[in-house]
């Protein structure tokens, strides 16, 4: 098996995604991004997809060795969420081509349920409550939320005031 394409993928509002695919067919996905510099990061990956087209991708560590110490520059958070994001890749990709989940060939199952998080949006106390019920409806009971947009370093109180108000509105709403 032969890696034959690095694909990219925005999605909104800041994430990147991976395809790493093969000539047999075999695709692996990972999410390469340092969150505000994903076309940074894109651009990483594919610079670094030289090393990898043509590769056998179940070579892993192998790649990953090339992949760090290919440059004369090593490490930093942008080379390293691209090596990550594909690292991520060609772990699918060796998980489905042995038919087994990527967990197996990294040491076994270690928990059995994981608490997890719905992010929400919006910048009124009444559509989040609104976004919060719906999903609490549907079984989720933990919620991410920006409690303000970028505030100026000196942002008068009423800014302050503002995003005190939009918690509040959630809390009142939902409690604790």
């Amino acid at each position: 098996m032969k890696i034959v394409r690095l694909s990219t993928y925005h999605a909104a509002p800041r994430w990147l995604f991976l395809k790493i695919e093969t000539d047999e067919g075999v695709t692996g996905w990972g999410e390469p991004v340092i969150e505000g510099r994903a076309q940074t990061v894109e651009a990483a990956v594919h610079e670094l997809s030289e090393y990898l087209v043509g590769r056998d991708p179940a070579r892993i560590n192998d790649l990953w060795q090339t992949l760090y110490r290919g440059g004369f520059y090593r490490g930093g958070p942008i080379l390293m969420s691209a090596i990550a994001g594909i690292d991520q890749a060609l772990w699918d990709i060796k998980g489905k081509a042995l038919g087994v989940p990527v967990y197996e060939l990294l040491g076994g199952l270690v928990r059995d349920r994981m608490k997890t998080y719905r992010w929400v949006g919006g910048d009124r106390p009444a559509e989040l409550i609104a976004q919060i019920r719906a999903l609490t409806e549907q079984g989720y009971d933990t919620f991410k939320f920006n409690g303000s947009e970028e505030l100026a370093p000196l942002a008068g109180t009423a800014a302050i005031d503002a995003l005190i108000a939009k918690v509040a509105g959630v809390r009142e709403a939902f409690g604790n």
